[in-house]
Protein backbone atom coordinates (compact mmCIF):
# COMPACT_ATOMS: atom_id res chain seq x y z
CA UNK A 1 0.00 0.00 0.00
CA UNK A 2 1.23 3.46 -0.73
CA UNK A 3 -0.51 6.81 -0.08
CA UNK A 4 -0.42 9.46 -2.76
CA UNK A 5 -1.94 12.71 -2.19
CA UNK A 6 -3.38 11.58 0.69
CA UNK A 7 -5.42 8.77 -0.63
CA UNK A 8 -4.13 5.19 0.25
CA UNK A 9 -3.71 2.81 -2.88
CA UNK A 10 -3.37 -0.77 -3.31
CA UNK A 11 -2.07 -2.35 -6.53
CA UNK A 12 1.37 -1.91 -8.95
CA UNK A 13 1.07 0.04 -11.29
CA UNK A 14 -1.79 2.05 -10.71
CA UNK A 15 -3.81 3.08 -13.20
CA UNK A 16 -3.86 6.94 -13.59
CA UNK A 17 -6.95 7.21 -15.22
CA UNK A 18 -8.62 5.56 -11.79
CA UNK A 19 -6.40 7.60 -9.35
CA UNK A 20 -7.45 10.88 -11.07
CA UNK A 21 -11.11 9.56 -10.58
CA UNK A 22 -10.28 9.02 -6.68
CA UNK A 23 -8.74 12.33 -6.54
CA UNK A 24 -12.04 13.93 -7.53
CA UNK A 25 -13.84 11.90 -4.93
CA UNK A 26 -11.67 13.05 -2.37
CA UNK A 27 -12.19 16.12 -2.47
CA UNK A 28 -16.03 15.90 -1.19
CA UNK A 29 -14.98 12.68 0.69
CA UNK A 30 -14.16 11.89 4.45
CA UNK A 31 -12.23 9.12 3.00
CA UNK A 32 -11.26 8.05 0.04
CA UNK A 33 -9.19 4.61 -1.40
CA UNK A 34 -8.22 2.74 -4.13
CA UNK A 35 -7.96 -1.24 -4.07
CA UNK A 36 -5.42 -2.96 -6.04
CA UNK A 37 -7.85 -4.29 -8.76
CA UNK A 38 -9.07 -0.71 -9.59
CA UNK A 39 -9.23 0.72 -12.58
CA UNK A 40 -11.35 2.94 -14.59
CA UNK A 41 -15.26 3.37 -14.00
CA UNK A 42 -17.90 5.65 -14.39
CA UNK A 43 -17.16 8.89 -12.38
CA UNK A 44 -15.84 6.62 -9.58
CA UNK A 45 -13.32 4.03 -9.89
CA UNK A 46 -13.79 0.39 -10.23
CA UNK A 47 -11.96 -0.69 -6.72
CA UNK A 48 -12.62 2.67 -4.89
CA UNK A 49 -14.13 3.19 -1.41
CA UNK A 50 -15.30 6.61 -0.86
CA UNK A 51 -17.03 7.41 2.57
CA UNK A 52 -18.68 9.98 3.71
CA UNK A 53 -20.68 11.26 7.31
CA UNK A 54 -23.43 12.66 5.91
CA UNK A 55 -23.92 11.96 2.41
CA UNK A 56 -24.53 9.05 -0.48
CA UNK A 57 -23.12 8.78 -3.21
CA UNK A 58 -24.95 7.38 -6.09
CA UNK A 59 -22.22 7.58 -8.46
CA UNK A 60 -20.05 5.37 -6.09
CA UNK A 61 -22.31 2.69 -5.77
CA UNK A 62 -23.00 2.76 -9.88
CA UNK A 63 -25.45 1.96 -12.27
CA UNK A 64 -25.28 -1.83 -11.39
CA UNK A 65 -26.68 -1.32 -7.97
CA UNK A 66 -25.45 -4.41 -5.63
CA UNK A 67 -23.63 -5.94 -7.84
CA UNK A 68 -21.92 -9.09 -6.17
CA UNK A 69 -20.74 -12.56 -5.87
CA UNK A 70 -22.01 -15.92 -4.34
CA UNK A 71 -20.38 -19.19 -4.02
CA UNK A 72 -22.19 -22.01 -2.97
CA UNK A 73 -20.22 -25.58 -2.27
CA UNK A 74 -22.34 -28.56 -3.43
CA UNK A 75 -22.11 -32.08 -1.62
CA UNK A 76 -21.84 -33.85 -5.17
CA UNK A 77 -18.52 -36.26 -5.87
CA UNK A 78 -16.41 -33.70 -7.91
CA UNK A 79 -15.13 -37.32 -10.08
CA UNK A 80 -19.17 -36.98 -11.46
CA UNK A 81 -19.26 -33.32 -12.21
CA UNK A 82 -16.18 -33.74 -13.89
CA UNK A 83 -16.87 -37.06 -15.92
CA UNK A 84 -19.87 -34.94 -17.00
CA UNK A 85 -19.00 -31.69 -17.51
CA UNK A 86 -19.75 -31.10 -21.05
CA UNK A 87 -23.37 -31.98 -20.79
CA UNK A 88 -23.46 -30.08 -17.46
CA UNK A 89 -22.45 -26.75 -19.04
CA UNK A 90 -25.13 -26.75 -21.78
CA UNK A 91 -27.60 -27.92 -19.55
CA UNK A 92 -26.85 -25.04 -17.50
CA UNK A 93 -26.67 -22.55 -20.80
CA UNK A 94 -30.29 -24.23 -21.29
CA UNK A 95 -32.02 -23.09 -18.32
CA UNK A 96 -30.05 -19.95 -16.69
CA UNK A 97 -30.59 -17.14 -18.70
CA UNK A 98 -27.50 -14.64 -20.16
CA UNK A 99 -28.10 -11.63 -21.87
CA UNK A 100 -31.21 -9.11 -21.97
CA UNK A 101 -33.75 -11.89 -22.27
CA UNK A 102 -35.07 -15.15 -20.33
CA UNK A 103 -34.56 -18.03 -22.36
CA UNK A 104 -35.46 -20.44 -20.03
CA UNK A 105 -39.48 -19.37 -19.72
CA UNK A 106 -39.80 -20.03 -15.47
CA UNK A 107 -41.34 -18.08 -13.53
CA UNK A 108 -39.47 -16.69 -10.74
CA UNK A 109 -41.39 -15.06 -8.22
CA UNK A 110 -40.00 -13.62 -4.58
CA UNK A 111 -41.34 -12.19 -1.20
CA UNK A 112 -39.53 -9.21 -1.92
CA UNK A 113 -42.22 -8.46 -4.37
CA UNK A 114 -44.22 -6.82 -1.55
CA UNK A 115 -42.21 -4.38 -0.50
CA UNK A 116 -43.75 -0.89 0.07
CA UNK A 117 -41.02 0.40 -1.67
CA UNK A 118 -42.23 -0.51 -5.11
CA UNK A 119 -44.74 1.91 -4.48
CA UNK A 120 -41.87 4.55 -5.18
CA UNK A 121 -40.49 6.15 -8.04
CA UNK A 122 -39.07 5.09 -10.52
CA UNK A 123 -39.25 1.62 -8.59
CA UNK A 124 -43.07 1.37 -9.44
CA UNK A 125 -42.34 1.66 -13.09
CA UNK A 126 -39.50 -0.63 -13.21
CA UNK A 127 -41.36 -3.44 -11.55
CA UNK A 128 -42.74 -6.15 -14.33
CA UNK A 129 -39.36 -5.24 -15.64
CA UNK A 130 -37.62 -6.33 -12.28
CA UNK A 131 -40.07 -9.77 -11.97
CA UNK A 132 -39.37 -10.57 -15.80
CA UNK A 133 -36.11 -10.28 -14.80
CA UNK A 134 -35.67 -11.77 -11.39
CA UNK A 135 -32.49 -14.74 -11.72
CA UNK A 136 -31.38 -13.47 -15.18
CA UNK A 137 -27.59 -13.39 -15.39
CA UNK A 138 -27.01 -10.83 -17.74
CA UNK A 139 -23.81 -10.18 -20.20
CA UNK A 140 -20.50 -8.47 -19.94
CA UNK A 141 -18.17 -9.76 -16.68
CA UNK A 142 -21.30 -11.93 -15.18
CA UNK A 143 -20.86 -15.46 -14.83
CA UNK A 144 -21.94 -18.77 -14.03
CA UNK A 145 -18.48 -20.53 -12.54
CA UNK A 146 -18.37 -24.56 -11.88
CA UNK A 147 -14.93 -24.75 -9.69
CA UNK A 148 -13.30 -27.61 -7.46
CA UNK A 149 -11.69 -26.53 -4.33
CA UNK A 150 -8.48 -27.87 -2.85
CA UNK A 151 -9.66 -30.67 -1.47
CA UNK A 152 -11.58 -31.39 -4.70
CA UNK A 153 -15.14 -30.23 -3.45
CA UNK A 154 -17.53 -28.72 -5.97
CA UNK A 155 -18.35 -24.97 -5.60
CA UNK A 156 -20.53 -23.14 -7.97
CA UNK A 157 -20.02 -19.56 -7.91
CA UNK A 158 -22.32 -16.27 -9.77
CA UNK A 159 -21.51 -12.78 -10.19
CA UNK A 160 -24.16 -10.41 -11.09
CA UNK A 161 -25.97 -7.69 -9.72
CA UNK A 162 -29.97 -5.70 -9.97
CA UNK A 163 -29.94 -5.80 -13.68
CA UNK A 164 -32.74 -3.01 -14.93
CA UNK A 165 -33.63 -2.68 -12.00
CA UNK A 166 -30.92 -1.06 -10.36
CA UNK A 167 -30.17 0.34 -13.96
CA UNK A 168 -33.51 2.14 -13.60
CA UNK A 169 -33.02 3.40 -10.05
CA UNK A 170 -29.54 4.59 -10.68
CA UNK A 171 -30.26 6.08 -13.89
CA UNK A 172 -33.27 8.30 -12.28
CA UNK A 173 -31.07 9.52 -9.46
CA UNK A 174 -28.52 10.73 -11.71
CA UNK A 175 -31.09 12.71 -13.31
CA UNK A 176 -32.50 13.97 -10.16
CA UNK A 177 -28.93 15.12 -8.39
CA UNK A 178 -28.33 16.63 -12.33
CA UNK A 179 -24.72 14.22 -12.78
CA UNK A 180 -23.18 14.95 -15.76
CA UNK A 181 -22.77 11.60 -18.15
CA UNK A 182 -18.84 12.02 -18.50
CA UNK A 183 -16.93 9.25 -17.25
CA UNK A 184 -15.01 11.64 -15.59
CA UNK A 185 -17.52 13.42 -13.93
CA UNK A 186 -17.70 15.08 -9.99
CA UNK A 187 -20.29 12.84 -8.46
CA UNK A 188 -23.08 14.45 -7.36
CA UNK A 189 -23.85 13.68 -3.59
CA UNK A 190 -27.37 13.68 -1.97
CA UNK A 191 -27.76 14.52 2.25
CA UNK A 192 -29.20 11.28 3.69
CA UNK A 193 -30.95 13.42 5.42
CA UNK A 194 -32.76 15.11 2.80
CA UNK A 195 -35.62 13.43 0.78
CA UNK A 196 -33.49 12.33 -2.07
CA UNK A 197 -30.92 11.04 -0.40
CA UNK A 198 -33.75 8.59 2.12
CA UNK A 199 -35.46 7.66 -1.05
CA UNK A 200 -32.06 6.64 -2.62
CA UNK A 201 -30.75 4.70 0.40
CA UNK A 202 -34.28 3.20 0.57
CA UNK A 203 -34.52 1.81 -3.57
CA UNK A 204 -30.57 0.89 -2.82
CA UNK A 205 -31.32 -1.62 -0.54
CA UNK A 206 -34.54 -2.98 -2.70
CA UNK A 207 -32.39 -3.27 -5.32
CA UNK A 208 -30.05 -5.17 -2.57
CA UNK A 209 -32.85 -7.32 -1.61
CA UNK A 210 -33.61 -8.01 -5.94
CA UNK A 211 -29.88 -8.86 -6.48
CA UNK A 212 -29.30 -11.24 -3.49
CA UNK A 213 -32.71 -12.98 -4.76
CA UNK A 214 -31.44 -13.44 -8.10
CA UNK A 215 -27.87 -14.84 -7.10
CA UNK A 216 -29.51 -16.55 -4.49
CA UNK A 217 -32.17 -18.71 -7.53
CA UNK A 218 -29.08 -19.26 -9.64
CA UNK A 219 -27.38 -20.99 -7.55
CA UNK A 220 -30.04 -22.89 -6.71
CA UNK A 221 -30.98 -23.83 -9.94
CA UNK A 222 -27.59 -24.89 -11.02
CA UNK A 223 -27.55 -27.08 -7.50
CA UNK A 224 -30.40 -28.58 -9.07
CA UNK A 225 -29.18 -29.06 -12.27
CA UNK A 226 -26.32 -31.19 -10.72
CA UNK A 227 -28.69 -33.08 -8.35
CA UNK A 228 -26.89 -31.67 -5.17
CA UNK A 229 -27.62 -29.71 -2.22
CA UNK A 230 -26.10 -26.40 -0.93
CA UNK A 231 -23.91 -27.02 2.39
CA UNK A 232 -21.77 -24.23 2.78
CA UNK A 233 -22.45 -20.55 0.57
CA UNK A 234 -20.69 -17.05 0.83
CA UNK A 235 -22.62 -14.20 -0.29
CA UNK A 236 -21.80 -10.60 -0.63
CA UNK A 237 -22.07 -7.18 -2.70
CA UNK A 238 -19.60 -5.25 -4.00
CA UNK A 239 -21.13 -2.24 -5.26
CA UNK A 240 -23.13 -0.83 -2.60
CA UNK A 241 -23.42 1.78 0.18
CA UNK A 242 -23.18 0.52 4.15
CA UNK A 243 -23.60 2.47 7.39
CA UNK A 244 -20.56 1.36 9.05
CA UNK A 245 -18.78 2.52 12.35
CA UNK A 246 -14.94 3.74 11.83
CA UNK A 247 -12.62 5.54 14.41
CA UNK A 248 -15.82 5.88 16.84
CA UNK A 249 -18.27 7.90 14.50
CA UNK A 250 -20.38 6.93 11.61
CA UNK A 251 -19.72 6.98 7.78
CA UNK A 252 -21.53 5.50 4.70
CA UNK A 253 -18.86 3.71 3.05
CA UNK A 254 -19.70 3.46 -1.01
CA UNK A 255 -17.63 0.60 -2.26
CA UNK A 256 -17.52 0.50 -5.42
CA UNK A 257 -16.07 -2.88 -7.15
CA UNK A 258 -14.26 -3.54 -3.45
CA UNK A 259 -15.56 -6.46 -0.94
CA UNK A 260 -16.17 -5.99 2.58
CA UNK A 261 -14.06 -7.85 4.30
CA UNK A 262 -14.21 -7.12 8.40
CA UNK A 263 -12.81 -9.59 10.92
CA UNK A 264 -13.98 -13.24 9.98
CA UNK A 265 -16.14 -11.96 7.33
CA UNK A 266 -16.10 -14.09 4.74
CA UNK A 267 -16.02 -13.18 0.90
CA UNK A 268 -16.03 -14.83 -2.69
CA UNK A 269 -13.38 -13.31 -5.15
CA UNK A 270 -13.57 -14.42 -8.67
CA UNK A 271 -11.03 -14.10 -11.37
CA UNK A 272 -11.01 -14.58 -15.33
CA UNK A 273 -12.40 -17.44 -17.03
CA UNK A 274 -9.21 -19.08 -17.23
CA UNK A 275 -7.42 -18.17 -13.37
CA UNK A 276 -8.49 -19.35 -9.75
CA UNK A 277 -10.98 -17.44 -7.87
CA UNK A 278 -11.18 -17.48 -4.36
CA UNK A 279 -12.84 -17.79 -0.41
CA UNK A 280 -11.73 -15.11 1.65
CA UNK A 281 -12.21 -14.07 5.00
CA UNK A 282 -10.76 -10.77 6.13
CA UNK A 283 -8.97 -10.87 9.39
CA UNK A 284 -7.71 -7.21 11.87
CA UNK A 285 -4.91 -5.87 10.61
CA UNK A 286 -2.93 -2.45 10.54
CA UNK A 287 -4.54 -1.06 7.14
CA UNK A 288 -8.17 -1.06 8.56
CA UNK A 289 -7.88 2.52 8.87
CA UNK A 290 -6.78 3.04 5.23
CA UNK A 291 -9.05 0.33 3.58
CA UNK A 292 -12.09 0.46 5.79
CA UNK A 293 -11.51 -2.84 5.59
CA UNK A 294 -12.20 -3.31 2.32
CA UNK A 295 -10.70 -5.53 0.08
CA UNK A 296 -11.22 -6.32 -4.13
CA UNK A 297 -13.62 -8.31 -6.04
CA UNK A 298 -11.96 -8.98 -8.63
CA UNK A 299 -9.07 -9.49 -10.32
CA UNK A 300 -9.30 -6.01 -12.45
CA UNK A 301 -9.01 -5.40 -15.81
CA UNK A 302 -5.85 -4.53 -17.72
CA UNK A 303 -7.62 -3.95 -21.71
CA UNK A 304 -10.73 -2.11 -22.30
CA UNK A 305 -13.25 -3.80 -24.15
CA UNK A 306 -12.63 -2.13 -27.50
CA UNK A 307 -9.35 -2.66 -27.55
CA UNK A 308 -9.55 -6.78 -26.61
CA UNK A 309 -12.12 -7.31 -29.15
CA UNK A 310 -11.98 -4.26 -31.22
CA UNK A 311 -15.16 -2.53 -32.70
CA UNK A 312 -18.05 -3.65 -34.35
CA UNK A 313 -19.12 -2.70 -37.99
CA UNK A 314 -21.76 -4.47 -40.57
CA UNK A 315 -21.81 -6.98 -38.21
CA UNK A 316 -18.37 -8.07 -37.81
CA UNK A 317 -15.80 -7.12 -35.05
CA UNK A 318 -12.23 -5.65 -36.47
CA UNK A 319 -9.41 -4.65 -34.85
CA UNK A 320 -9.25 -5.92 -31.22
CA UNK A 321 -6.08 -7.23 -29.84
CA UNK A 322 -7.60 -10.25 -28.34
CA UNK A 323 -8.72 -13.57 -31.03
CA UNK A 324 -11.17 -16.12 -30.23
CA UNK A 325 -8.80 -18.83 -31.26
CA UNK A 326 -6.57 -16.73 -28.22
CA UNK A 327 -8.80 -17.03 -25.62
CA UNK A 328 -9.91 -20.76 -26.56
CA UNK A 329 -6.67 -21.67 -26.27
CA UNK A 330 -5.95 -20.12 -23.13
CA UNK A 331 -8.91 -21.75 -21.73
CA UNK A 332 -8.11 -24.72 -23.07
CA UNK A 333 -4.70 -25.37 -21.75
CA UNK A 334 -6.65 -24.58 -18.46
CA UNK A 335 -8.43 -27.66 -18.92
CA UNK A 336 -12.07 -25.32 -18.71
CA UNK A 337 -15.16 -26.29 -20.31
CA UNK A 338 -16.23 -22.63 -21.80
CA UNK A 339 -19.82 -22.33 -22.96
CA UNK A 340 -20.40 -18.41 -24.29
CA UNK A 341 -18.25 -14.97 -23.70
CA UNK A 342 -16.33 -12.84 -25.87
CA UNK A 343 -12.92 -12.17 -26.34
CA UNK A 344 -13.35 -8.67 -24.53
CA UNK A 345 -13.34 -11.29 -21.09
CA UNK A 346 -10.45 -12.88 -22.34
CA UNK A 347 -8.19 -13.90 -19.38
CA UNK A 348 -5.69 -12.11 -21.52
CA UNK A 349 -7.83 -9.11 -20.76
CA UNK A 350 -7.48 -8.83 -16.69
CA UNK A 351 -4.52 -9.09 -14.39
CA UNK A 352 -3.70 -12.41 -12.68
CA UNK A 353 -5.77 -12.63 -9.10
CA UNK A 354 -2.52 -14.32 -6.61
CA UNK A 355 -0.82 -11.39 -7.51
CA UNK A 356 -3.63 -8.74 -6.78
CA UNK A 357 -4.73 -10.96 -3.63
CA UNK A 358 -0.74 -10.40 -2.62
CA UNK A 359 -1.02 -6.81 -2.47
CA UNK A 360 -3.50 -7.26 0.50
CA UNK A 361 -1.26 -9.35 2.35
CA UNK A 362 -2.11 -9.76 6.08
CA UNK A 363 -6.15 -7.79 5.63
CA UNK A 364 -7.14 -11.18 4.58
CA UNK A 365 -6.88 -14.77 4.58
CA UNK A 366 -7.52 -17.40 1.67
CA UNK A 367 -9.86 -20.45 2.98
CA UNK A 368 -10.02 -21.86 -0.30
CA UNK A 369 -8.84 -21.93 -4.05
CA UNK A 370 -11.20 -22.36 -6.29
CA UNK A 371 -10.04 -23.46 -9.83
CA UNK A 372 -12.63 -23.32 -12.65
CA UNK A 373 -13.76 -26.43 -14.66
CA UNK A 374 -16.38 -24.77 -16.19
CA UNK A 375 -17.57 -21.47 -17.34
CA UNK A 376 -20.95 -19.62 -19.13
CA UNK A 377 -20.96 -16.32 -20.20
CA UNK A 378 -23.27 -14.38 -22.34
CA UNK A 379 -22.49 -14.60 -26.18
CA UNK A 380 -20.19 -12.57 -27.56
CA UNK A 381 -22.20 -10.08 -29.42
CA UNK A 382 -24.64 -10.69 -26.30
CA UNK A 383 -25.83 -6.72 -25.96
CA UNK A 384 -26.69 -5.47 -22.42
CA UNK A 385 -26.94 -2.21 -21.01
CA UNK A 386 -27.18 -3.30 -17.56
CA UNK A 387 -23.82 -4.57 -17.28
CA UNK A 388 -21.13 -2.98 -15.15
Amino acid sequence: MKIIDGIPVWGDPVDEGALSQIKTCAKDADHAALMADHHLGYSVPIGGVVAYENFINPAGVGYDIACGNKAVRLDIPAREVKSKIHKIMDEIYKKISFGVGRANQEDVDHELFDDDAWKMEPAKTLKQKARAQLGTVGSGNHYVDIFTDEEDRIWVGVHFGSRGLGHGIASHFFNVLGSKDSIDAKPMLASVNSPVGADYLQLMHLAGKYAYAGRDWVCERVAKILKANIVEEVHNHHNFAWKENHGGGDLWVVRKGATPAFPGQKGFVGGSMGDISVIIEGVENNFANESLYSTVHGAGRTMSRTKAAGKKRGGKRTGGDVSREMMENWVRKKNVVLRGAGTDESPHCYKRLPEVLEQHAGTIRILHTLTPIGVAMAGADEFDPYKD
